[in-house]
């Protein structure tokens, strides 16, 4: 899902670049506003995980990549869609300048697709799905799914903007790649918060600390 450079032209990198800082400025105010010594190392867990989870990349015929996201699980378990805005952010950058996976000047288009949409996308849903079955996995799963695919779909209409691939052959090809990675993604994001909220409940959201008990949103 990492766009490279020369994928999308560059005056078309700039408008997501400005839309990307709009939501990595509220991002920073939610860190500066949130943050503490507690949860601190769990976002650095988050962030190391997430930075693994994506190094597991299959090539996509369009010339982009497939990968699992882990912006539902971020916004989910700090309880803030802009927690995955600020982590993915920090994965991206370092994975973009440091290795080379996914471009500068197409970083904005991937922290919209990847922490923006993804972290929103899951959170939401999470909190929908919550709220209707009271059941941490099934909220879980769903999130994520549709965060590791709503954001490949997103990255494909991009690419047809940018004039590099085919509308519909981008939309199949990211669609059916990420529609079968999310399932891993869900999974993975269920055992997470599971794991997480057993070990040290109170580093978690309270939304999540729910889904362990009695169902009270």
């Amino acid at each position: 899902m990492h766009i490279p450079d020369a994928f999308i032209p560059i005056p078309q990198g700039i408008i997501y670049w400005i839309i990307a800082l709009v939501f990595v400025v509220l991002a920073l105010k939610w860190a500066k506003n949130e943050m503490n010594e507690e949860k601190l190392p769990l976002v650095a867990v988050l962030a190391a995980g997430i930075f693994a989870l994506q190094s597991f990349n299959l090539p996509v015929s369009m010339g982009t990549s497939g990968h699992l996201v882990g912006g539902a699980l971020a916004a989910i378990v700090l309880g803030s869609p802009f927690a995955a805005v600020f982590i993915l952010t920090m994965v991206l950058i370092v994975q973009g300048v440091l290795f080379g996976d996914g471009g500068l000047t197409t970083m904005g288009a991937n922290i919209i697709n990847m922490g923006v949409i993804g972290g929103f996308v899951g959170f939401y849903t999470f909190k929908g799905l919550m709220g209707m079955t009271k059941s941490m996995p099934i909220a879980g799963l769903a999130a994520a799914w549709l965060a590791c695919l709503i954001p490949s779909l997103a990255c494909a209409v991009e690419m047809f903007i940018a004039g590099t691939v085919p509308l519909r052959e981008g939309l199949i090809a990211m669609g059916l790649y990420h529609a079968i990675i999310g399932v891993i993604e869900g999974i993975v994001t269920v055992a997470a918060i599971y794991l997480i909220t057993t070990v040290r409940p109170d580093l978690v959201d309270t939304g999540v600390k729910s889904a362990r008990g009695a169902g009270a949103s």
